[in-house]
């Protein structure tokens, strides 16, 4: 689920997530909101894309000839409506922010976030505080563009990212640091190949949570793992 409206984003995070979850047999759908920002910038903004998401998710449930869906991926760091997904699903909903500080703080090392989101910094400060992620947080690092510049410019967006991360790891001593961002996912891959510091991708850590929630409520029911996502 792309709480942005781009939809190049929603086939590359689709495409991410099906390289995860096809080998456990399913099968992803990449769902874009309908109205909303193109890209999630400020508090303003994902405030705006929570509706959306939580109106897209409903009226996709509600349309059973497209195939039953066993659980959803909110596709941005701030997680907009899934909080209130969950609250009304019985489904797993996972966010790729939730699901990345809980592997990020899952052990106790410290780390960090490197986003492209200035003024998302409250909300994600935040965002690890609900998940109990603070203890072990060493703080954000920021691009120095801006996301809208960065999303036109891959390499650049990529050059700064890496600049983003080495100070997390230099200066704030993070073991692990959280790509942050749904569409940062493609540079994510990249800088996991630089063996620098752990990198922490927010979608395929949301793709494990959604295997790990799946297989706890089939080892539950005595089942088979669901074969639509």
């Amino acid at each position: 689920m792309n709480p942005n409206t781009n939809e190049g984003t929603t086939t590359m995070m689709a495409d991410l997530g099906r390289a995860h979850l096809a080998p456990m047999g399913l099968a992803v759908e990449g769902v874009t909101v309908d109205h909303g920002p193109s890209m999630i910038v400020d508090p303003e903004s994902l405030a705006d894309a929570a509706a959306h998401v939580v109106d897209t998710v409903l009226r996709r449930l509600a349309e059973p000839t497209r195939g039953a869906v066993v659980a959803v991926i909110v596709g941005a760091v701030g997680d907009p409506g899934r909080s209130e997904l969950a609250a009304q699903l019985d489904i797993p909903v996972v966010g790729i922010g939730q699901a990345s500080i809980l592997a990020a703080s899952g052990i106790g090392r410290p780390f960090g976030m490197a986003p492209s989101t200035p003024l998302l910094a409250r909300s994600l400060v935040g965002l690890v505080e609900e998940h109990d992620g603070s203890k072990a947080f060493t703080g954000v690092r920021f691009t120095r563009s801006e996301p809208l510049v960065l999303a036109a410019d891959p390499e650049r967006q990529y050059r700064e990212l890496a600049a983003a991360v080495r100070a997390c790891a230099e200066e704030d001593g993070a073991e692990a640091v959280i790509i942050a961002g749904g569409p940062l996912s493609e540079s994510a891959r990249r800088l996991a190949a630089l063996d620098f510091v752990e990198i922490v991708e927010p979608l395929p850590s949301a793709t494990d949570l959604v295997i790990d929630a799946l297989q706890d409520r089939a080892t539950t029911s005595n089942s088979r793992l669901p074969t639509r996502l």
